[in-house]
């Protein structure tokens, strides 16, 4: 399967003091940006500076992207990661094509419900690997 670079694949996931409280304040955030994103998309912007609300989405998504990636790598092989991925994707497309942000948006919505509320054996399954994964096997260390 190759290897990849423990830096970004450590034995162990790293944490960091109080990245529970960090990780649940940026998710909020995050649903704040949504809602405005969202009246953005189904409004098309009317008496509403939705794009700011965008803005604070991205950057409260990269950020708790990042802190998923840094605590293990891993996350980007697994199916909740790849569902990040999609959802920037979409997002993109929408910014795109602004005729088809609202049905975009949907689907970005879709994928957050789904994946986040999937089980864990959903959201840990690797499509590179074929299987639920949670550590890297040795061999690919």
């Amino acid at each position: 399967m190759g290897s990849y670079p423990g830096f970004l694949f450590p034995e162990q996931s790293r944490f960091f003091p109080g990245q529970r409280w960090v990780n649940i304040s940026l998710r909020t955030l995050h649903l704040i940006g949504l809602s405005g994103t969202g009246y953005g998309f189904f409004t098309r912007g009317h008496e509403l500076n939705w794009e700011a609300f965008l803005l604070l989405t991205i950057l409260s998504g990269a950020s708790m992207m990042l802190i998923s990636i840094w605590s293990n790598g891993i996350w980007l092989l697994q199916l909740r990661g790849q569902a990040i991925m999609l959802k920037l994707a979409l997002l993109g497309l929408a910014l795109a094509l602004p005729a088809w942000r609202a049905v975009l948006f949907i689907g970005v919505l879709l994928i957050s419900g789904l994946i986040s509320h999937a089980p864990g054996n959903v959201r840990y399954y690797s499509l590179l690997h074929g299987r639920r994964i949670d550590q890297l096997p040795d061999t690919c260390r």
